[in-house]
Parts: structure tokens; C-alpha cells; sequence
């Protein structure tokens, strides 16, 4: 199935129910779909006098033809003669900003869930460090923070490409902190973020916990927003949710706009696996669609991978899409039952939590956090996994069954009675689920 033909294709039968077979002949035979680049498609014609025919004569309904077929709005581009060659040449090399491709305002499908998050970054973007300062967005796991996120990059750096644009995910903050450090480049780190004019955080709660961190990244967040430059953030909770939060920051946080991003509703999630295969070049049916949409209703990303795993299926076999195809894909795609995590991710998420390695958990060493974050760690296993005591006690150098089984009681007494454990619980709970790919997009 050539996708790019077939979406012209469907373009073009709405022109022969409404002009002549000659007509159609005259301005369209020759011309040809080149690309999808976000929401246009591009084409190709053979010359100037016909293009500007097709642009007065047919634009309208050629665009209300694509965002009919998209549930969005499309819009389309003629090239002609040296034209072709240019656009390919530009797009080859059109990678100044590549964590940010595809990621922008125009691609995100905006409904009830989402619409307030929407506005605001959008508002953001235009006047960056004078609207929201600054801007939080939060909510679950792929329903769409860190494309806002990037959506802002995006646009100031196609309307502001003298402007300074970092990017950068909260435990990787952590990670090059400490690695500058080590490697006593702490104030080639520091001048990297503090002198930025847009500063983009994705999974600020990564930070939460980690003293030094917290320390290195309020007066980040000071040089910048004292600067007058725009600081975006995004995390899986609120601010007055991260118990472990440092109240400098969480003041901060909170003295800008909080906007939060929801599960889309059923017309937004059909919106959205429309748009999705459009962006990969692929018109799908509508039960197809209503399927996708009424089966997949927490998760963005699950759309996003079926719908990439039909695509990559139509190509490869040549073959009409069914609903049974669509039933292969989900399962595929979205793991049945609960996550599971393993032994290796609760240890390594909790050693993380409490600025330790998963060898200082493991082994033998006895200072006050070093224990409470391994009986933490064998509580979290205990309850997120099927294992034994003897099992757990087996991934911390042998230590024997009642030693696990006591580890596991002083904690479950501590959440019910200390509020400051039961959160620290609920953080390094979220962190391992976050680990949980629920999408393959290796296909």
C-alpha cells in the first residue's frame, strides 16, 4: 500500500463527484504527494500556472478534505521544479533541535482533559518569562505533559532561534551533577542550565528527596526566573503531593500556573489515533478507529503503538487492516495483567530514592539510611512481587528468611503509622511503575 498515494487518492474522489473527468485530468494528473510534515501534505506539480490554478481554484476543499479524512486541521503545500530538491535537502538536514521532532502545538489533539494545559503552553510559548512563570503540567503517564513540553521548545525555536533552550529530565539532572562533580566541572554544569532563556524539566519528582540536588536546582531555577527567562516543568503529581519536596521549591512551583492533564475522553482518543496515522502516512477505517479509540482509554502512548504496529504491518504485507489485526496489536502492545517489576528495579529505584547504589543495599553496610532504604526495598518486593522471603533474602547477599520477614513488618508498621514513610512508599512506588514500557515501538 503506497499510504502517501492513497491519502491523495481520497482527495482526489471528492474532486470527480464534483468536477468533470476532464477537470480533473487537467490540474491533477500530474500532480503528486511528496510528504507528510506534521499536519500538510506536501505535493508536487509541474508548473507555476498550474499551481496557482489549484491554490485559488481548489485549496479550500483540498484542506477540508484532509481535515475531514484527520479529525484535525490540514493543511497542504505545492512544490514545483527546483523546489523538490530543495525541500528534500532541507529536511535531511533539518535537525538542530532532534528531541523535539514531531513534537509540536499542531500534532497535539486538544479536548476536554487537556484543553487548559494546551492554552497555557501555547500562551507560554508566545511570551516566554512574561505570562506563567512558571509553568507546571502534571499528570500520569503518557497522556501528553512532555509533548506540551517540547511543543514550547519548539516554537520559541522557530520564532526565537537566538534563543538558549535546555531540556533536560529530572534524574538526569541528578546524574550530571554528580558527574560534574566527580569530575570538577561543577561550574561548567552550573553555567550550562543557569544561563538559559527557556529551561524545560520533564519529571521534576525525580528530584524530590535528594538534598544536594534540590540545593543545586533552586538556585538554578532562582538565576533563571530571576533573569526574566521562562522555567517549564512537568511531573506525574502536584506539587502539594511531593511530601519530599523541598518547601523552597514547592513554593516556587506553586507561585506559578499548575495545569493539569487528564485521560481523553472517547472523541478525543478517536481524534488522536486519526491523527496519529495520518502522521505515519495511513488512512484508517472507522471501526478500526472506534475500535483503537474505545479499547486503549487511559494511555496516549498505547494508541501511538498500535497504531505504529498496524502501520508498519499494512506496509509490510501489503493488506487491509481488520479488527483482528487491531486485537493482535493491543495485545502486543499493552501488557496484560499487572507490571511486574523485577527484583533489580525495586532495588535500583529505591537506591536512587535515597542517593545510595544498589550495591550499598545488597551489601553489608549499616549506617542508619543505608538500612532503612534496604528494608524498604525488601518491603517494596514483598509487595510488588510474588516472591518469597527466602527469595528476597537471596538478592541481598543471603540474608536469611526472618531477617526479611522483619524488614518487611517494621515497614508496613512505619507507613501505617508515619505519614513522611507511607510517602516516600508512594514515590519509589511510582518511580519503579514508571519503568513499566507499556509500548513497544521497536517494530
Amino acid at each position: 500500500m503506497n499510504s502517501l498515494n492513497e491519502i491523495w487518492e481520497s482527495v482526489i474522489q471528492v474532486f470527480r463527484q464534483k468536477l468533470t473527468p476532464t477537470s480533473v485530468t487537467t490540474w491533477f494528473a500530474d500532480c503528486e504527494p511528496v510528504d507528510l510534515v506534521d499536519n500538510c501534505l506536501v505535493l508536487k506539480t509541474t508548473t507555476d500556472f498550474k499551481r496557482s490554478v489549484i491554490e485559488a481554484r481548489f485549496g479550500d476543499v483540498i484542506r477540508e478534505t484532509l481535515s475531514d479524512l484527520f479529525s484535525c486541521e490540514f493543511d497542504f503545500k505545492l512544490l514545483v521544479g527546483d523546489e523538490l530538491e530543495e525541500f528534500r535537502a532541507a529536511r535531511k538536514s533539518n535537525a538542530a533541535m532532534p528531541e523535539m521532532d514531531g513534537y509540536t502545538f499542531e500534532n497535539f489533539i486538544v479536548g476536554t482533559s487537556n484543553r487548559f494545559a494546551h492554552a497555557a503552553a501555547i500562551s507560554v510559548a508566545k511570551e516566554p518569562g512574561k505570562s506563567y512563570n512558571p509553568l507546571m503540567i502534571y499528570g500520569n503517564s503518557g497522556l501528553g505533559k512532555t509533548h506540551l513540553l517540547l511543543a514550547i521548545g519548539q516554537y520559541i525555536h522557530e520564532h526565537q532561534p537566538e534563543a538558549s533552550i535546555a531540556y533536560i529530565k529530572g534524574d538526569e539532572f541528578t546524574n550530571q551533577m554528580v558527574n560534574s562533580i566527580q569530575s570538577g566541572k561543577a561550574e561548567e554544569f552550573r553555567q550550562k542550565y543557569r544561563n538559559v532563556d527557556l529551561f524545560l524539566v520533564d519529571d521534576i519528582q525525580f528530584i524530590a528527596g535528594k538534598e544536594s540536588t534540590q540545593e543545586e536546582f533552586f538556585h538554578t531555577f532562582n538565576n533563571i526566573y530571576e533573569a526574566g527567562h521562562q522555567i517549564v516543568i512537568t511531573s506525574d503529581r502536584p506539587p502539594v503531593e511531593m511530601t519530599t519536596l523541598d518547601d523552597r521549591l514547592r513554593t516556587r512551583f506553586e507561585g506559578g500556573l499548575i495545569a493539569d492533564v487528564q485521560p481523553p475522553d472517547l472523541e478525543t482518543r478517536i481524534a488522536i489515533t486519526r491523527n496519529k496515522a495520518a502522521s505515519l502516512g495511513m488512512i484508517l477505517p472507522d471501526d478500526i478507529v472506534n475500535f483503537i479509540a474505545e479499547n486503549l482509554t487511559s494511555n496516549i502512548r498505547q494508541i501511538e503503538g498500535v497504531v505504529k504496529r498496524l502501520t508498519a504491518y499494512s506496509n509490510v504485507m501489503h493488506d487491509d487492516i481488520t479488527i483482528e489485526h487491531v486485537k493482535r496489536a493491543i495485545k502486543d502492545v499493552v501488557r496484560v495483567g499487572v507490571y511486574i517489576p523485577t527484583p533489580e528495579v525495586i532495588i535500583e529505584e529505591t537506591a536512587r530514592y535515597f542517593n545510595l547504589s544498589p550495591d550499598d543495599l545488597r551489601g553489608q553496610r549499616r549506617s542508619k539510611n543505608t538500612a532503612l532504604a534496604r528494608q524498604v526495598s525488601m518491603y517494596l518486593m514483598r509487595q510488588l512481587t510474588n516472591m518469597s522471603f527466602k527469595d528476597i533474602g537471596a538478592q541481598y547477599e543471603n540474608r536469611n528468611h526472618a531477617t526479611v520477614m522483619a524488614s518487611v513488618n517494621k515497614i508496613t508498621d512505619m507507613v501505617e503509622k508515619d505519614k513522611q514513610v507511607a510517602s516516600t512508599i508512594r514515590d519509589i512506588t511510582s518511580n519503579i511503575n514508571s519503568k513499566n514500557g507499556t509500548v513497544n515501538f521497536d517494530f
